[in-house]
């Protein structure tokens, strides 16, 4: 049986990069790998500096899966992103290959290892709530939502548009509270190693900082530029990207490039919060620093713990 690896834990702790470690790792071994991303905006085509998508001339000739298969108008679900990368994960198995599991975006990587199923949708009540968020506002969804399900409305910002539709289609779909019907695991589809990495909060917050310096030197504005002239604006995933968010409102001359800049490192280390309180949740991910951690650290827990590639 051949046993998934996933590394995951909170951005720029260097999970891309011990990702291609590890693939080489396993091609010098005999065993082969493929790299299946779990990086929720990393699905989206042209969103390449501000996500930290590794170019394919740096992939290392490693096959990468579930990269640039959205438009940024698209909406992302992890419904879709669970049917897409459980296929990706059982073709490179097929192939006698090991998937690697690679991001950030703790509910995706949830979906593809773990019996986990999602309260359905229906196209037309999501059209009419749509409609009238778009005519109402968040504000008062939000106030709706606080009568029909206090409970869930606590736990989500009354800013946020696209969560609160989505609770109450789901309160109107199900007729339970919107908790109730959250996504809950199931028992493992995999006997997959879970890898987590992570690096000291001082050290991660200046590597996050030289991150996003990078990225702007790199081109971010001109990325979100052209992206904003094939729709990103209109996008309700990938507009609220941490960095596409902040441009976009630099380029509606709300705030200057320094501000936009603040605004990004503040909201990639409040992203890191988000990511480590999800993922240290699971007891199964062993942690690695993520300062020292290789490929052979990664492939001696995988023989540790019932394979040996």
């Amino acid at each position: 049986m051949i046993r998934p690896i996933a590394l995951v834990g909170p951005t720029a702790t260097g999970k891309s990069d011990l990702a291609l470690d590890l693939a080489a790792a396993l091609d010098r071994r005999g065993a082969g790998a493929e790299v299946v991303n779990a990086d929720a905006m990393q699905l989206y085509r042209g969103m390449d500096v501000g996500t930290a998508k590794l170019p394919p001339a740096q992939r290392r000739g490693v096959p990468h899966h579930l990269l640039d298969v959205l438009d940024v108008t698209d909406t992302a679900t992890v419904a879709a992103y669970q049917r897409d990368a459980r296929a990706a994960v059982d073709a490179v198995r097929e192939r006698g290959r090991i998937p690697l599991v690679v991001g950030g975006s703790g509910l995706y990587v949830q979906a593809v290892l773990d019996d986990l199923r999602f309260p359905g949708t229906d196209p037309a009540l999501r059209a009419r709530l749509d409609a009238e968020l778009a005519t109402v506002g968040p504000a008062a969804m939000h106030a709706r939502l606080a009568d029909r399900d206090p409970d869930a409305a606590r736990g989500i910002l009354a800013s946020n548009g696209r969560r609160i539709v989505r609770a109450l289609e789901v309160v109107e779909l199900t007729g339970l509270p919107f908790a109730a019907s959250l996504p809950r695991p199931g028992a493992p589809r995999h006997d997959a190693l879970l890898v987590g990495l992570d690096r000291e909060t001082a050290v991660l917050d200046e590597r996050i900082e030289v991150r996003v310096d990078g990225m702007l030197a790199a081109g971010l504005v001109d990325e979100v530029r052209a992206l904003a002239a094939r729709g990103l604006r209109d996008g309700p995933t990938a507009s609220r990207a941490v960095g596409y968010r902040e441009v976009l409102e630099h380029l509606d001359g709300t705030i200057d490039l320094d501000e936009a800049r603040r605004r990004t490192i503040v909201a990639t280390r409040r992203l890191v919060r988000r990511q480590r309180s999800w993922f240290r949740r699971d007891e199964r991910i062993t942690w690695l620093d993520a300062g020292v951690a290789d490929a052979e650290a990664v492939l001696a827990l995988h023989r540790a713990t019932g394979s040996h590639p």
